[in-house]
């Protein structure tokens, strides 16, 4: 294996532990203001567990579990295959998993009833739900961008059907698949700068500080702390104590900067914390997503 090649994959591995490690972090203070976190933690920076989901530390939640849905239905199938990670989602809902939003909720009960893979467009869809889950497709499809594009828009319709949710999923897409070839952190701007100049509802310059489930709060904030944060911890602490949807923007953060900053900058002591199970599998299914790119091809 040529050291390119070990890059790109300690890269994907490092993109699905910092994945699993910001739904970690931040799901103890999920629906929690600044100014609580504050009170109660000072600052939050270690795998702690509790919050209203009671979690043990290093536990993770929805949007690690429904990433691994899809990671495992694409290594099956050998590629995207939207009625395999549909069934996977399903048999995931039916095990009671610990925390599910309302509109994937919506989304995969209606795949269950009536077979659907696209739901219908609906206004109040613009969610975090769909562009939390996308690394399995980014992973698959390095080097091939109009296949990740298409790919990461079909898997959130699966639940979330809105131009915005769409945006955010192809722009994160892009980045992280970026970050993972080791783009700079100029050249992923200018896919934010896109974003913003086709929807200038995610700009994020002044950051407003909001971090809600709505999905232009969750991207004004993960693009805020990214650009501004000179490590993976930096990036990933300040997001997690914005509060609000922590876990989300903390797994969507922690994907971008594993992804950016790579393995060996993620702490020990919070990969030390982290859902055993969970490590050994995100670890396995990267290596076998990448191989399933055109990676070994990219200059």
């Amino acid at each position: 294996m040529n050291a390119q090649l070990r890059e790109i994959l300690s890269r994907s591995q490092a993109a699905f532990m910092g994945l699993a490690i910001g739904d970690a972090l931040g799901a103890p203070v999920e629906f929690m203001t600044t100014g609580e976190i504050k009170a109660k933690y000072g600052l939050l920076k270690d795998l702690v567990g509790g919050g209203w989901l009671r979690l043990k530390a290093g536990q993770v939640t929805d949007d690690t579990e429904m990433t691994l849905c899809i990671a495992r239905a694409m290594v099956a199938e050998g590629g995207m295959s939207l009625r395999a990670v549909a069934d996977n989602f399903a048999a995931w809902l039916k095990s009671r998993p610990i925390d599910v939003g309302d509109t994937c909720r919506k989304g995969i009960r209606n795949y269950m009833l009536k077979g659907t893979l696209e739901t219908p467009f609906n206004q109040w869809d613009a969610g975090n739900g769909a562009v939390m889950r996308i690394l399995p497709v980014v992973l698959a499809n390095l080097g091939n961008d109009g296949e990740l594009e298409r790919q990461v828009v079909a898997q959130a319709h699966l639940t979330h059907n809105h131009p915005l949710s769409d945006s955010a999923c192809i722009c994160l897409g892009r980045m992280v698949s970026h970050a993972v070839c080791g783009y700079s952190k100029s050249r992923l701007r200018k896919e934010v700068d896109a974003l913003i100049a086709a929807h200038p509802a995610f700009r994020f310059d002044p950051y407003k500080g909001l971090a809600t489930g709505y999905v232009v709060d969750t991207m004004q904030t993960v693009f805020h702390h990214f650009f501004r944060g000179s490590n993976f911890e930096e990036c990933l602490v300040s997001t997690v104590n914005q509060g609000g949807d922590a876990d989300t923007t903390g797994a969507i953060m922690g994907m971008l900067a594993g992804a950016y900053y790579g393995m060996e900058n993620i702490p020990r002591r919070w990969l030390r914390k982290l859902d055993r199970k969970v490590m050994e599998e995100a670890t396995m299914l990267a290596g076998r997503l990448v191989r399933l790119s055109s990676a070994v091809n990219l200059p």
